[in-house]
């Protein structure tokens, strides 16, 4: 089976995409490398054999897109993970997010319906219930305010694509609400890309121990959490690749009850900030220089996840814990220098 990766060059779906061609599938790439780079492409093949074909287009251009499923009448699904994701940057630039993600989004479901392609999985975020009191947050756990913009486009976005398979009842959707993706291929041939300065935990502390940076901050001591930081889930970008060959699998056996159906992806226990940076300086054996300052605007205090469906339904299940996270980063980090 043929799937479309939007965003195939990026980060989340690079990893993906080895995932699904070590399972079986033939892929076909999207990235307009705003924020990636096809070099990533190189590593995808080097633990393939694969070489995979990416377009360079904006999705936004519905008359582009259109090419990629007239040049490939045979793809049957679609995970979507082509989006703005920096939170202090849609903070800044708003119009910008609501652009990008939901513009893109639109002609993809666009191209789905007149090309009649079956299954579509959406890349969502655990950022859509917001600052929830409810812990650990399922799926059915009501959305609270967004925090920023980025989060908007979430929310957003899951409510287009619902409302999209409500009226196409013959196309399916899978929504996953992604936790904190982190971590790096095992042979360390891919890896989190950054385009200017880092604003995700784990590569801000790789950074800082490779040298790239002097120090960086913790921002914020005074949550309602263990140790005063903030609270999240972090899953190994690997684990979180699977689940969506899991979900692609599960669509094509006919085994969703409904057209759209959620799922949250995490490993179901939350994590500090400062005990991230404790277990990165374990298995590396590296002091770090941070310093603790002030709460982020767009931060929410505390999110981890109840995967229990994921685990029923999917048959999917997170193998690697922060450790692991940490150490495969490092690996990613010293290699890519």
């Amino acid at each position: 089976m043929k799937i479309l990766v939007t965003g195939g060059c990026g980060y989340i779906g690079s990893h993906t995409i080895v995932d699904l061609i070590d399972n079986g599938f033939e892929v076909i790439s999207v990235d307009s490398t705003i924020r990636s780079s096809e070099k990533v492409l190189e590593g995808i093949k080097e633990i393939t054999g694969v070489a995979v074909q990416n377009y360079k287009i904006d999705l936004c251009d519905k008359a582009a897109t259109r090419t990629i499923f007239q040049d490939h009448p045979e793809i049957k699904g679609i995970i979507h993970f082509a989006a703005l994701k920096s939170v202090p940057e849609s903070v800044e630039k708003p119009l910008d997010y609501f652009n990008n993600n939901l513009n893109s989004l639109l002609s993809v479901l666009a191209c789905q319906k007149e090309f009649e392609i079956p299954h579509f999985i959406f890349s969502s975020s655990c950022s859509v219930y917001g600052n929830t009191a409810e812990l650990p947050v399922t799926e059915t756990t009501a959305f609270m305010e967004a925090e920023c913009p980025y989060a908007r486009t979430k929310q957003m976005g899951e409510h287009i694509v619902r409302d999209f398979t409500n009226a196409n009842p013959s196309l399916n959707g899978v929504l996953l609400r992604y936790f904190n993706p982190a971590g790096a291929h095992e042979s360390s041939k891919i890896g989190e890309l950054t385009f200017g300065p880092a604003s995700n935990l784990v590569p801000v502390i790789t950074d800082t121990a490779a040298g790239k940076r002097e120090s960086f901050t913790v921002f914020g001591s005074d949550y309602s959490t263990r140790d005063g930081s903030c609270v999240r889930d972090y899953i190994h970008v690997m684990d979180l690749a699977n689940a969506h060959t899991k979900a692609i699998q599960y669509l094509t056996k006919k085994a969703n009850a409904s057209n759209c159906e959620v799922f949250n992806l995490g490993i179901g226990q939350g994590v500090t900030v400062l005990e991230a940076i404790n277990a990165f300086e374990k298995v590396t054996g590296l002091s770090l220089n941070y310093e603790v300052g002030s709460r982020r605007p767009g931060d929410v205090e505390a999110i981890y996840s109840n995967y229990e469906q994921a685990a029923l339904k999917l048959q999917w299940e997170p193998t690697r814990d922060i450790e692991d996270i940490m150490r495969t980063a490092w690996a990613w980090e010293t290699r890519s220098t």
